[in-house]
């Protein structure tokens, strides 16, 4: 299994091309007792500025859970590529009225009846620091590295951990 490592704008572009084909991903939190839960979310469809953002409750159990711890990871899959994603990051909640207008679309309407208007509506903003994705054609895992920094990408036995 063989792989590189990629960063700066061609992990935002890498990042930007795994969001449009997966549309949705399990965006993974740390419950106040210490436990994973992970939950199916709507992925932006705008271009990829180096945050994600979601649609949340502001008092929901999944900003609660990230106001006290904000380690995330989103799990994405692009079905037509046969490419799985695994994108590491820190959470947090920030209400911004002009941004949910930019990034609603009518899909969130099942969960958010009145749009962007919606009482108790936040935005979740994740700032990915790391991401693996395999290639299931190609046999590859790439990694790519913290978005707008220099990253060595990880050491090799980071590299080992991502085979199967």
């Amino acid at each position: 299994m063989s792989g590189g490592v990629i960063g700066g704008r061609q992990a935002r572009n890498r990042i930007t091309e795994l969001i449009r084909a997966a549309r949705i991903c399990t965006l993974t939190t740390i419950s106040l007792d210490g436990r994973l839960v992970g939950r199916p979310m709507t992925l932006q469809r705008a271009e990829f500025d180096g945050q994600l953002w979601f649609f949340a409750y502001a008092g929901s159990a999944t900003v609660r859970q990230l106001r006290v711890n904000p380690e995330v990871e989103m799990s994405l899959h692009d079905p037509q590529a046969q490419v799985w994603a695994s994108i590491t990051g820190s959470a947090r909640d920030d209400h911004d009225q002009a941004r949910a207008e930019r990034l609603w679309h009518p899909g969130l309407a099942g969960w958010f009846p009145d749009g962007p208007a919606t009482a108790g509506l936040t935005l979740v903003a994740v700032h990915p620091t790391a991401a693996r994705c395999w290639d299931a054609r190609g046999g590859q895992v790439e990694l790519i590295g913290p978005v707008g920094a220099a990253s060595s990408g990880g050491s090799s036995a980071d590299r080992r951990e991502d085979g199967y």
